[in-house]
């Protein structure tokens, strides 16, 4: 084939309008990514980025929100253990899949502020630091 796929550059999860601060303040302030400026043209759309890790997740404002129960973006953690807990100090509800052998990794999904689905896992090759 004379083309490749090279990564993902950011998701995109959507919020209801005028929901930025709650985003910051889970997205920023609990899980502590980075917030990214967004471009001048589209600013005005509303919503907010984030970096995590090599990644982006972009909380775009939809007007007929409806949060995203099932379908998720899965985040690759390492101190998952220590990541769980310090949601649950913060008040965040944590479903919790136990170790899955099969898959050899531990997850763990929570809602963000707006009720999308997250994952979070850590695959036991990394080990829970």
């Amino acid at each position: 084939m004379s083309f490749h796929f090279a990564g993902i550059d950011h998701v995109q999860l959507a919020a209801p309008e005028g929901r930025e601060e709650d985003a910051r303040t889970f997205f920023s302030g609990i899980l502590g990514w980075t917030e990214l400026p967004k471009p001048d043209s589209l600013k005005a759309r509303g919503g907010v980025w984030f970096r995590c890790g090599a990644h982006q997740v972009h909380i775009g404002v939809q007007m007929d929100f409806m949060p995203a129960t099932k379908a998720h973006p899965a985040f690759i953690v390492r101190g998952i253990g220590e990541l769980r807990e310090h949601l649950q100090r913060c008040g965040v509800t944590v479903i919790v899949d136990e170790m899955r052998a099969d898959e050899g990794l531990c997850r763990f999904f929570v809602n963000d502020p707006f009720g999308n689905r997250l994952e979070f896992m850590e695959r036991e090759e990394y080990g829970d630091e």
